[in-house]
């Protein structure tokens, strides 16, 4: 029974720090290989730049500063429980998502300020052609007047 119970509290405790988050500041080379996409080599450079550059002020830093990291890159080991002074990197995703939804609304509004301009000559022709039909049709009456 004490045995049953000491495997499920090391399954349990197995389970639970598999999902902790790592930072990238604290932890060290076995911790920052358990991260999914991070080997010996990665920890290493990871580690070393620590140690020459001192801690990591941002993801942006830690992406500046070690070669192979770019925002792609950040943002999937940030998925994977990786964090740098406890924040996980948010800017992938969401730069991504707020660039091509401020380029579907600017297209939007383009479309929507080229239809008004071609209403508006429309109405700009609709109302030279009845000015001049007004015209053409007052002449021959104002000439038989007169």
């Amino acid at each position: 029974m004490l045995k049953k119970l000491l495997v499920i509290f090391a399954l349990l405790w197995a389970s639970v720090s598999a999902f902790a988050a790592v930072d990238v500041n604290k932890a060290s080379a076995a911790e920052l290989d358990g991260i999914k996409g991070i080997g010996p080599a990665k920890s290493k450079a990871i580690l070393d730049e620590r140690k020459k550059g001192g801690d990591f002020k941002s993801w942006e830093d830690l992406i500046k500063r070690v070669k192979g990291i770019g925002e792609a890159t950040a943002a999937k080991f940030s998925a994977d429980g990786l964090t740098v002074g406890g924040e996980s990197y948010k800017k992938a995703a969401g730069a991504k998502k707020d660039d091509k939804a401020a380029k579907k609304e600017d297209k939007m509004e383009e479309k929507a300020a080229k239809k008004d301009e071609k209403k508006d000559e429309k109405k700009d022709e609709k109302k030279d052609d009845m000015a001049g039909k007004k015209g053409a049709a007052k002449s021959p009456a104002s000439a038989a007047k007169k």
